[in-house]
Formats: C-alpha cells, structure tokens, sequence
C-alpha cells in the first residue's frame, strides 16, 4: 500500500553520522521540528557496486538539496557498524569516503518492514521446524521517499536492485511540490523550475494546452 498522502512512520531507528558517531534518528521527528522537508532513499547493502554510485551522487547533490531546505537521509539494513566500516573506506576502492549526511542502519528492520520494501518472500514449507523457508536476501530494494515540513509523504519511488535513480529528477520533484505549496498551482508533465504551471480547473488545463 502507498504511502503518499499519509504521515511518514514515528519511528526511531539507529543512524551513523560522518563522524563515526551512533544516535536514534525519527525521520519524522527530523522533518517536523526542524521545518524542512526530506529525502530519505534506501539502498540494498554496503560494499556493493551500485549503491556506492548512487551515495556520492547524493552527496555531490546536497547543496542544491540544501538550497531547497530538504534534508538528505540514506539507510540499509547494515548495522552501523558496517557503515562506519564504509564510511572509512576510500571512493576508488569502492567505498564512501566524504559522505556527509546521516545514515540509517535498520539492521532489525522495522521501519523498512513498516514501509514494505524488502525483498522477501515466503518459500517452501519446512515440515521439521514447522516453519516456511524464506526467499529473497531480506534487504530493501532502492526505494526514495520525499517528506514535507509537516511529515507527509509526498512522493515514493521503488527501483529494483539494478537500477540506480536520478537524483536531478528528486530536485525536480521537489522544486514543483513547493512551487504547488508556495502558488497554489499544479504542474504539468516534464515541468521544471521557471517554466509556466497550471490553475487547478479544466480553464486553466486548456489554457495551458492552448498556449503549449
């Protein structure tokens, strides 16, 4: 079930900083007491090949994320241990070396549980443990959710394991929540920051397809 439209989960999970340092992070909490919005973004596992890539694409976006108010969250189900173990190792020998923003270490899993995002499903039945044999690796797909000042999810996205995001298409979609937010308009497909938005009635979607 989506989330969009509903207040992210209040819930406390263990969280590494640049420093090495581990402390409970509610990204929530996060995004309401500090008025900003969010993007949190999932990834499978640490000492990977395609989630490093996508970490430091984050990273080098955060100034313009910063400009835009939002706060940057990464998380896995790595312990934080693990992500300290990352965090330390150089980005030419595939680890994330200079990574500011914090990140989640959901190693008991609750909140992605919570969210529905593991890969994991339930196999074959084990008749000597009374149990069922689980399929999958139990860690999350790529899964992103932008948050707003008050805690709503605004916008979720899920890619598979192989497929990295575009972070450039983040900026854009919270450049246009915010231009709804601050103008009361909606904005048509593939718009962009500057570009002609619409009135929210059927006059101002055929004026808009009148003049475009």
């Amino acid at each position: 079930m989506s989330n969009v439209g509903k207040k992210f989960p209040n819930l406390s999970v263990n969280a590494m900083d640049e420093m090495g340092d581990t402390f409970r992070l509610n990204v929530l909490e996060k995004a309401i007491k500090n008025n900003k919005k969010v993007l949190l973004f999932w990834y499978p596992k640490d000492f990977t090949f395609v989630c490093p890539t996508e970490l430091h694409a984050f990273q080098e976006a955060l100034p313009e994320f910063e400009k835009r108010n939002t706060l940057v969250i990464g998380a896995s189900c790595d312990t934080a241990e693990v992500h300290f173990a990352w965090l330390n190792t150089p980005k030419d020998e595939g680890g994330i070396q200079g990574v500011t923003y914090p990140i989640l270490a959901d190693s008991n899993r609750n909140l992605a549980s919570l969210l529905n995002i593991l890969d994991l499903t339930e196999g074959e039945y084990h008749e000597e443990t009374d149990s069922y044999i689980v399929d999958g690796d139990n860690v999350t797909y790529r899964a992103t959710y932008l948050i707003d000042e008050q805690g709503r999810v605004f916008h979720e996205s899920i890619n598979d394991m192989p497929l990295g995001r575009n972070v450039k298409e983040y900026l854009r979609m919270i450049d246009a929540y915010t231009h709804v937010q601050q103008h009361g308009e909606v904005c048509p497909a593939n718009w962009e920051e500057g570009k002609d938005a619409m009135s929210a009635d059927r006059k101002g979607t055929a004026d808009y397809l009148k003049s475009h």
